[in-house]
């Protein structure tokens, strides 16, 4: 499960969730035809089911506002905001509606507006959620028109929040201290206003219908989807709200009861959603540390097996070099000595050579996998592999990516390992350093075109300058509990693949590694266009 894709807002469906909010879409349209079929008649006054029910809606909607607020803050989201500031901006008019209903705290309310003002102010709530809805399609083209989320402007979740509230506020003022501005809604408590009702219900229709055919347009995640659904419940009350003749009649409390159950089926499956979602991150995550443990196990293995076979080849080598010098040293030199000495030293190194490159054949993977890939994603995906054993040494790890480098013709899994290699020695040489800022720096730049230069600086103590060209030697090493392989089979993985390895001194200390890979082609891939378009930094 890609990183990038795993939010409310771009998982798709199911074909079980497609099913499910089909049929509870047929039951609300089922609901509004029932409704429509019965006489109207005006039933007794229960004043308590609209601040009961208020108060239910608001609390789904601050709910499935932070849901929203959430996602959007993690994703960095401007249209999850646009939406989320508006399920606010209901919550707030809902509480101006329950607060202002006559009969329900005060014969006129508790707000001081009129006989229109509750009214005005369920009028506002409908057309608040096609609104937002809206503006969440239309601003969320924008968001999938950015590459990365790394790129993704600040979902401006603060301003979101203080708009809504102004704009609720707005609102309240308009109904309650310009109550006389308004058209007539109701002729008193009870009795609505018939042809007011109808006209503002004509114009509420195309408004939620645009929202719906925007929506079913695009109808790419599970949100969107329920987005639907929420909105079907509020087109289906416009009808029941046209014919109704005024409070506490049969299409009245059809209404209320069907205002709750939009809300909380729209909260449900946000929360479920969430659920799902988190419980497949953490198999995803308990998969990619087993993936993680499997490969550092296997290189584990690796090099050890290279010490124990070496070992004994290269073991000839210095004792023949030793001897040589010896014989060369003595008072009287024997120089028949030491040449012997030292050809014995040279073959001893030639089958070096071949026992490495014998070993490499072994666990090298079936030919034919010299592949085209990112080398910038390589280089994530090995940051993220190692993020334990970074936390761990309180280690930064930064990543300056160039986007627009070519694609790198290699053994992916060969330059994984070279680069979890050199990325572990400027760990343990940082875990060794008391320098208060511990960072290793990846940066990526092309070569003319024709080769990528991955550069990994540290800023430890360094390498001595006499240690620069001897520290690809084998069994040479500068660690206290190094084996001197690492970067001596790094070398000659690299070499095979037609790169280059070698070391310099950091521009500010610390050491530096550079590690240059062919290419396969000299303009950028399409296929890198989640990568980052910028300097990315990780942590």
């Amino acid at each position: 499960m890609s990183q990038d894709h795993i939010g409310l807002f771009d998982t798709p469906p199911t074909q079980r969730q497609i099913r499910a909010s089909l049929a509870t879409a047929a039951v609300l349209v089922g609901a509004m035809l029932t409704v429509l079929v019965l006489p109207n008649d005006r039933l007794r006054e229960i004043e308590s089911i609209v601040p009961t029910i208020d108060a239910i809606m608001i609390l789904s909607d601050l709910i499935t506002a932070t849901l929203l607020y959430v996602q959007a803050s993690v994703f960095r989201s401007r249209g999850l905001t646009v939406l989320a500031s508006g399920f606010v901006f209901i919550a707030l008019i809902l509480l101006t509606h329950m607060l202002s209903f006559p009969g329900a705290f005060a014969p006129n309310g508790v707000l001081g507006g009129g006989i229109n003002t509750t009214g005005w102010t369920y009028i506002t709530r409908r057309a608040a959620l096609p609104a937002a809805v809206i503006g969440y399609v239309l601003v969320r083209r924008a968001d999938l028109r950015v590459a990365t989320l790394a790129q993704r402007p600040d979902p401006g979740i603060v301003f979101g929040l203080a708009v809504a509230i102004a704009l609720a506020g707005a609102a309240t003022v308009l109904v309650t201290l310009g109550h006389d501005l308004l058209p007539s809604m109701f002729n008193d408590r009870v009795n609505a206003v018939r042809n007011t009702v109808v006209i503002v219900n004509m114009l509420l229709i195309p408004l939620v219908g645009t929202a719906m055919v925007l929506l079913f347009r695009q109808r790419r995640s599970v949100l969107d989807m329920w987005l639907l659904v929420a909105l079907t419940a509020w087109m289906v009350q416009l009808p029941v709200n046209m014919r109704d003749i005024g409070r506490f009649t049969v299409g009245f409390y059809a209404q209320f009861a069907l205002m709750p159950f939009s809300n909380l089926v729209l909260m449900l499956a946000l929360i479920a959603e969430s659920s799902r979602l988190y419980a497949r991150l953490a198999l995803t995550t308990a998969a990619r540390k087993r993936e993680r443990d499997s490969l550092l196990m296997s290189m584990d293995a690796m090099a050890a097996t290279f010490a124990h076979e070496i070992g004994q080849p290269f073991t000839a080598v210095t004792t023949n070099a030793k001897a040589g010098l010896n014989w060369l040293t003595r008072p009287a030199p024997n120089v028949d000595k030491a040449i012997e000495a030292l050809r014995a030293s040279l073959d001893a190194g030639k089958l070096t050579v071949s026992v490495i490159k014998s070993l490499r054949a072994m666990v090298a993977t079936e030919p034919g996998t010299i592949t085209e890939f990112c080398s910038n994603d390589l280089v994530r995906q090995t940051g993220q592999l190692l993020h334990r054993e970074l936390q761990a040494a309180k280690v930064s790890l930064e990543l300056e990516l160039d986007p627009t480098i070519p694609l790198v013709q290699a053994d992916r899994v060969q330059v994984q390992l070279v680069l979890v290699n050199l990325l572990m020695n400027a760990i343990d040489a940082l875990a060794e350093s008391k320098a208060r800022t511990r960072r290793v720096t990846v940066r990526s730049s092309p070569l003319e075109g024709h080769a990528v230069l991955l550069e990994i600086s540290d800023t430890g103590r360094g390498i001595a300058t006499e240690d620069i060209d001897r520290i690809f030697e084998a069994f040479v090493t500068t660690k206290v509990t190094g084996t001197g392989l690492g970067l001596a089979i790094s070398r000659v993985l690299t070499e095979e693949q037609g790169g280059r390895l070698w070391a310099s001194h950091g521009e500010n200390g610390g050491a530096s590694f550079h590690l240059q890979l062919p290419c396969g082609a000299a303009v950028p891939s399409p296929t890198r266009a989640g990568a980052s378009t910028g300097m990315a930094k990780a942590r």
